[in-house]
């Protein structure tokens, strides 16, 4: 008999020596085997009133999982990324398979498949978080005793973050700002936010005048745009952010002129976005990165860089002037101090040099063109020759 109830839609009524039992399962199929299975059982008297339901397909506790915990958990961006990967690449391979049957080294096998099929190891570590996400949901719901997604070993070579930052110079980001003042002046505040903060270009193109504290010189960075979405920052929580006075001295004009372009465009009140393109909407940033970031790097005469690398340019100037990295964390938002130490570390000017220096006996004195003698051997008797010996 046919049932509503999401991801069991069918019933198999059981009647046996006066007593009635009702099994609810995943589909007609496994309905029909289940209740050939117990026909069979009730003729030989092997089978009781106690019945082992079925457990369900992949596909099925897939659609619970994407329709129900993945909204309630997740971002609206992620979950679209999770929906798109869920059905291009895992239910392709998964989706008629029941969840207890789907073993450790199924998963394993299928997450190495695509890594040798040229996929990056970020993207198969997205497809293994949806695997696990449905299989945590299966052992939540008491079918599966663990989640087969766990404990797989090593699969991905460790990534150097250090290797994917390439931070402009003092004097490029230089050219490229004043680039933007003289070509782009209309994003030449949004750039300079950007090389002053830190700041992910979804937080700074989200940013509110609300936001903006310019009399303690702080920017409170609460929220991001995502493809069009108002969302929390990456981290999932605030920060905030100091503003140095050149940025401040900035955002006061790009004010000052946006109440004179409201004015002269009639667009009624104030966009509340600090930057907006020249019809007052949010600004799109493929659009921005493919008419403006692009062409100001060429006019610059600047080798291609990610927008991105203005947050690494950020980071790697503070550091390389000797601000620490838990100041630089806090700016930055990362959520551990140890991803600021392995993204940037580095970049700390003769750090480890320093370091080895204190161990230096106290007495110690560099000289160029003498060996170095320690304090207690200046005035020790010369060692005494063996007998025999030359």
């Amino acid at each position: 008999q046919k049932n509503k109830v999401r991801g069991a839609p069918y019933w198999v009524f059981i009647n046996y020596q006066g007593k009635r039992k009702s099994i609810c399962v995943c589909d007609k199929a496994a309905a029909n085997r289940l209740a050939s299975k117990i026909r069979e059982g009730l003729k030989t008297g092997q089978v009781g009133m106690e019945v082992e339901r079925p457990a369900p397909l992949f596909c099925q506790v897939a659609k619970d999982w994407i329709e129900v915990t993945v909204p309630a958990t997740c971002k609206a961006s992620t979950a679209e990324d999770y929906g798109l990967i869920l059905r291009k690449h895992v239910l392709p391979v998964f989706k008629d398979k029941p969840v207890d049957q789907i073993s450790r080294l199924d998963v394993k096998d299928f997450l190495l498949a695509n890594l040798s099929g040229g996929y990056s190891a970020s993207k198969v570590n997205h497809m293994k978080a949806v695997i696990s996400g449905v299989m945590n949901r299966a052992v939540e719901a008491e079918i599966i005793p663990a989640n087969p997604a766990h404990r797989l070993g090593k699969l991905f070579k460790q990534r150097d973050p250090r290797k994917s930052i390439k931070p402009f110079t003092r004097e490029k980001l230089a050219s490229l700002l004043t680039t933007y003042r003289d070509k782009y002046p209309r994003h030449y505040t949004l750039v300079l936010c950007l090389a002053r903060t830190g700041m992910r270009l979804g937080e700074a193109l989200a940013l509110e005048w609300g936001d903006i504290d310019f009399e303690g010189r702080f920017i409170d960075v609460q929220r991001g745009l995502s493809r069009g979405r108002i969302e929390t920052p990456k981290s999932g929580r605030g920060r905030r952010v100091d503003m140095s006075n050149q940025l401040a001295g900035a955002m006061r004009a790009l004010r000052t002129a946006r109440k004179r372009e409201v004015l002269a465009k009639g667009w009624g009140e104030p966009p509340e976005l600090v930057f907006v393109s020249s019809t007052g909407t949010p600004i799109d940033r493929g659009g921005f990165y493919n008419r403006v970031w692009l062409k100001a790097l060429a006019a610059a005469g600047l080798s291609h860089r990610r927008i991105h690398d203005l947050r690494h340019t950020y980071a790697s100037l503070l550091i390389q002037q000797g601000e620490s990295l838990a100041y630089v964390r806090d700016q930055l938002g990362h959520h551990s101090i140890k991803l600021t130490v392995d993204t940037y570390g580095h970049l700390a000017p003769g750090g480890n040099r320093a370091a080895v220096d204190k161990l230096d006996d106290s007495g110690f004195v560099a000289h160029p063109s003498a060996p170095y003698t320690h304090p207690e051997a200046e005035n020790a008797d010369p060692p005494q020759k063996e007998m025999g010996q030359a």
